[in-house]
């Protein structure tokens, strides 16, 4: 499941998430932040402040300063003034908590979404990557590094085109 800690307690809670919910990843705009089971909980607690718990999807992940600010940003929107974003880094982020929408946006932006589930064996094993331009299986890795370290580079060996692929972690 993508989300995997939303708790929520009123309808007050329920209009906070909802101000948060699509706020975009800034690598990857097509996906917000409730796409990638980065937000793990609102509460909005009874002297009017808004908590928000994230977690980053791997340590250090540059994003989550532009995260912290348009959650913010979202909330006073939405009339909220008193707002804390607070970072979890337990439990770590996984590519399960993507949602299945989270993983047809990637594909449909050209992304080839995470191949099954987290393991030691995603990290060392070598995954069948389909393109997400023609579908093909005839792929091959570039590089482990894409345009940010979540993801590898590879290429189409039918169509030709490069792509990302969203490691699984």
């Amino acid at each position: 499941m993508a989300v995997a800690a939303k708790i929520l307690r009123t309808e007050l809670d329920q209009k906070a998430w909802d101000a948060v919910r699509n706020v975009p990843d800034p690598e990857v705009p097509v996906l917000t932040i409730e796409d990638l089971g980065v937000l793990r909980d609102v509460h909005v607690s009874e002297d009017g402040v808004v908590a928000v718990t994230i977690t980053p999807t791997y340590t250090g992940c540059p994003a989550m300063s532009m995260f912290a600010f348009d959650i913010e940003a979202a909330l006073l929107n939405a009339g909220f003034e008193k707002v804390e974003v607070k970072t979890v880094l337990t439990p770590a982020w996984t590519t399960d908590w993507l949602s299945e929408k989270a993983r047809e946006k990637l594909r449909a932006y050209g992304i080839a979404p995470p191949n099954g589930r987290a393991s030691r064996r995603a990290l060392f094993g070598e995954e069948q990557v389909r393109c997400p331009k023609c579908n093909s299986a005839n792929t091959s890795r570039i590089s482990e590094f894409g345009s940010t370290a979540c993801k590898a580079l590879y290429r189409c060996n039918d169509c030709s085109e490069p792509f990302d692929y969203f490691k699984c972690i």
